[in-house]
């Protein structure tokens, strides 16, 4: 599956935006999907990802902040992002796999990358 995420930017400290990834050609029926983020000089790290049954799981630095849903067709997953801050700033990645894994915490776990979209969140 190939994955289209969109909807970075610039945004003040505070704010909000909301990201997109769509599947081309698929749906996300056949897979688990989920967002990782990079910083410049640091590793990618686990955002958020939400399982078949709507169960959502978030890395401890966004929950309560970060939503990430899908829509009822499920072709697009969002993570929508409040209360924005700095050390947000990353290149934000959509990932995917076929199935679950309590590993998913660790990139090396998806099997499928978007191309990223950048989110800079100004102080």
């Amino acid at each position: 599956v190939q994955l289209q995420a969109s909807g970075g930017g610039l945004v003040q400290a505070g704010g909000s935006l909301k990201l997109s990834c769509a599947a081309s050609g698929r749906t996300f029926n056949d897979y688990t999907p989920g967002w990782f983020r990079q910083a410049p000089g640091k590793e990618r790290e686990f955002v958020a990802a939400i399982r078949e049954n709507g169960r959502a799981y978030y890395a401890d630095s966004v929950k309560g902040r970060f939503t990430i849903s899908r829509d009822n067709a499920k072709t697009t997953v969002y993570l929508q992002m409040n209360s924005l801050k700095p050390e947000d700033t990353a290149l934000y990645f959509c990932v995917a796999r076929t199935r679950w894994t309590v590993q998913y915490y660790s990139d090396i776990h998806w099997t499928y990358w978007g191309q990223g979209t950048q989110l800079t969140v100004s102080s």
